[in-house]
C-alpha cells in the first residue's frame, strides 16, 4: 500500500500560526499589565502584609555569604514598609551605627531576633530594643542597646549571626528574643522571576494560597496546628537545643549575660495556646543555666487586636513593643549598677556563666 506523505506547510500556514501566537502573547501581555495596573493601584495601598515583606525582601534584602545566616541586610539601604520607614545602617542594622567597641563605663546589650525585634510595621524609635534603651537611659543607667533583629531569622540563623558578626560588637549582655517559628529549618530561596518581580503575582498567589488553607487543601493549615506541629518529634527543638547550647557556650567563655526572652504569639493572649512550648523553651533556658523571661505576662491582660500591627498581621504593635520593652527594664534596672553607686560593681558581676 502506498504512504500519503503530508503536504508541506505552506507560507500560509505558517503566518497564520506565527500570528495567532503573537495574538495570544499580546493578550498575555495586556492581562498581565492590567493585572499589575490593578494591584499598583488598587490593592497597594503599603499596608498588604505579602506586598510589604516582597518589597522588604527586594529593597532590603541580600544572600548571606554565609549559608548559616542565610540572609541580612543590605548596607544603606532604605525602603518604607508596612507605614514606618526603615533605614539600614552601613553595619546591616536597624540602628544607628555603633563603634565595636562600648565606651568606658557603658553597658551594651545585643539584642538578636527575628522581624519582631527588628520592629515590623512600627518605627524604629517604637521597637522594644530602642525603647528599653530609653526607659534604661531615663532610669539613669549608662546603657545602648543594639538592635540586630532580621526579618525571617530563625534561632540557628541568630546564633549564625552573633558568631560571625554580633560578637564583634563585645557586648555585656545578649538577649535572644525567641518565637515560635524559630523552630523552622533555615528558609532557602526558592524563588522564581515571577515571584521576584511581580507584585501582581505576590498578590494573586497569597490569595489563592489563602484561599486553599481555608478549605485545608494540600495539607495546609491553620496557624495554630501549624506552629504546633514544628514541635512535634525532636528536630524542631532539637535545632533550637542545640544553637543555644552552642551561644551559651560562646557567651560563658567570654564573660557575657545571656538572656532568653521568650514572645508569645498575640492572637490569643488571654487564652495561650502554647504553654507546651514555653515549658520546652524554659526547659533549654534552664539546662544552660540561663536567665528566662517570659513576655507573654505583659500582654495577657491586653487586648488582642491592638497588640497588631494590623487586623491580619499580627506582628507586634507598638504597644506591645512598649509592653515587651518594660518587662524587660524590670529586669535590667535591677541588674544594672544602679545610678547612685550601689549594686553590682560592673555589668557581668552577676553572670555566673
Amino acid at each position: 500500500m502506498a504512504h500519503t506523505l503530508p503536504a508541506p506547510r505552506t507560507k500560509s500556514s505558517l503566518r497564520e500560526w506565527a500570528l495567532n501566537a503573537l495574538t495570544l502573547l499580546i493578550a498575555l501581555a495586556i492581562v498581565y499589565g492590567a493585572a499589575e495596573l490593578y494591584v499598583s493601584y488598587a490593592v497597594d495601598d503599603g499596608m498588604q502584609f505579602d506586598l510589604e515583606m516582597w518589597r522588604y525582601a527586594r529593597a532590603i534584602k541580600r544572600q548571606s555569604a554565609n549559608p548559616a545566616i542565610g540572609h541580612e541586610h543590605t548596607p544603606n539601604t532604605h525602603a518604607h514598609l508596612m507605614g514606618a520607614d526603615v533605614t539600614i545602617s552601613s553595619q546591616g542594622l536597624r540602628d544607628r551605627e555603633f563603634p565595636m567597641t562600648p565606651p568606658p563605663g557603658r553597658t551594651r546589650i545585643l539584642m538578636l531576633g527575628d522581624s519582631l525585634t527588628f520592629g515590623w510595621g512600627v518605627p524604629a524609635e517604637r521597637t522594644h530594643s530602642k525603647l528599653l534603651e530609653q526607659m534604661l537611659w531615663q532610669a539613669g543607667h549608662d546603657v545602648e542597646v543594639i538592635n540586630t533583629g532580621v526579618g525571617n531569622y530563625n534561632t540557628e540563623m541568630e546564633v549564625a549571626y552573633f558568631l560571625e558578626r554580633g560578637a564583634k560588637f563585645k557586648p555585656h549582655y545578649v538577649v535572644l528574643n525567641y518565637f515560635i517559628n524559630d523552630a523552622e529549618p533555615t528558609p532557602r530561596d526558592h524563588s522564581n522571576f515571577l515571584s521576584r518581580n511581580s507584585r501582581a503575582f505576590v498578590f494573586f498567589a497569597s490569595r489563592f494560597d489563602a484561599a486553599l488553607r481555608l478549605v485545608n487543601v494540600g495539607q495546609r493549615t491553620d496557624w495554630k496546628t501549624y506552629y504546633a506541629s514544628l514541635y512535634e518529634g525532636d528536630e524542631g527543638i532539637g535545632r533550637v537545643a542545640a544553637a543555644v547550647e552552642r551561644l551559651a557556650a560562646y557567651c560563658r567563655q567570654h564573660g557575657i549575660r545571656l538572656i532568653i526572652a521568650n514572645q508569645p504569639e498575640l492572637r490569643s493572649p488571654a487564652d495561650y495556646p502554647f504553654p507546651q512550648v514555653d515549658a520546652m523553651i524554659e526547659r533549654i533556658a534552664a539546662a544552660n543555666h540561663l536567665t528566662y523571661i517570659p513576655l507573654l505576662p505583659a500582654v495577657r491582660d491586653l487586648e488582642p487586636a491592638s497588640l497588631w500591627v494590623t487586623r491580619p498581621d499580627p506582628h507586634p504593635s507598638a504597644l506591645a513593643q512598649e509592653a515587651f520593652a518594660k518587662e524587660l527594664f524590670r529586669f535590667f534596672d535591677a541588674e544594672l549598677p544602679r545610678p547612685d553607686g550601689r549594686g553590682p560593681h560592673s555589668p557581668v558581676a552577676k553572670a555566673g556563666q
